[in-house]
């Protein structure tokens, strides 16, 4: 049967047509510009954890969470898929981490691990861990507070035999009071929950503050070692300890100063010799003939005569 020009034309079209869409849909779901490497983790319990929570290495922000979605019909698989906008490399080996706060915030950490084994690449999928916080811990406690209060009932209940009325009504009254400490434990965690859920972006951006005042003070740390702040309190110390040791030896009478400190004989000597000294010089200027006499014709020297109130005489 020949066909016409209209009918191959047409049929043509229709072929481009779901060419072009099939094509456009496969490309859809690529993202040509997008340079982040996916990697998956399988959980049993994803504890809260929602699309977009952040994923960490080292505690820097790598990533989001993408997807969340059931990996079988029978719902006790989850499969989480991570989107990391970073080129650091890791092991296959390493974990995905959930790890919360109890605030009941979440976050995805991955514990990075170099043994050797092949490096992960986009599409691997990681081992998966879940670490347990104490506000996921709390539905436990209180399931062994019951417990326990469930034992204290039936030993209770053995004293009865053997307690008097008085005795079997304060044992009563105890573990009525414990029943209301439970309830009261109860109705606390419930009002934790509630005051978590209602301030779940406040108490994300103060996690995100504490995060950035802790990264501040490792720079500032950094910076203070960079600028040799350690070299020169070493260099202080040893100064210090030099200076001690200088003190040490004076204090002992080592050396010239330590004498000078310790020795009063010497003292005593030193002061004794100044004195007479400035006695030399006073009576040099006061009598000068008594040292100095010359004679330019030859004439007879004359006896030197002591002088009224001689400072040489008068010591004190």
């Amino acid at each position: 049967m020949k066909l016409s020009r209209e009918i191959k034309t047409g049929l043509i079209a229709i072929v481009g047509i779901v060419l072009f869409i099939s094509g456009y849909s496969y490309l859809k779901s690529l993202s040509i510009f997008d340079n982040s490497r996916t990697f998956y983790a399988v959980y049993d319990n994803v504890a809260g954890l929602q699309n977009g929570t952040q994923v960490y290495i080292n505690s820097i922000d790598v990533g989001k969470v993408k997807d969340i979605r059931f990996l079988d019909k029978q719902g006790k698989k989850l499969l989480v898929t991570l989107s990391l906008n970073t080129t650091v490399e890791f092991s296959k080996n390493s974990e995905a981490r959930i790890n919360g706060n109890l605030l009941g915030s979440k976050w995805v950490e991955i514990n990075t691990v170099f043994d050797g084994q092949p490096i992960a690449v986009s599409g691997d999928t990681l081992p998966s861990v879940v670490v347990q916080g104490l506000t996921d811990k709390l539905p436990e406690l209180e399931g062994q507070l019951q417990g326990v209060a469930g034992s204290a009932d039936s030993l209770l209940t053995n004293v009865n035999r053997v307690l008097d009325i008085q005795r079997r009504e304060e044992l009563r009254m105890s573990i009525s009071n414990l029943n209301e400490t439970i309830l009261e434990f109860k109705e606390s965690v419930r009002g934790i929950n509630n005051i978590v859920k209602g301030n779940q972006n406040e108490l994300d951006s103060s996690v995100k503050n504490f995060y950035q005042i802790t990264e501040n003070f490792k720079q500032l740390s950094d910076s203070l070692n960079r600028a040799g702040l350690p070299n020169t309190m070493k260099e202080f110390q040893s100064t210090v300890d030099n200076l001690n040791s200088v003190l040490a030896k004076i204090d002992a009478g080592d050396g010239t100063l330590g004498k000078l400190t310790q020795d009063e004989e010497l003292y005593n000597n030193l002061t004794n010799a100044s004195k007479e000294l400035d006695l030399l010089l006073q009576d040099f200027r006061l009598n000068p003939k008594r040292y100095v006499n010359v004679s330019v014709f030859g004439k007879k020297q004359k006896e030197y005569t002591l002088p009224e109130n001689d400072p040489a005489e008068n010591k004190n």
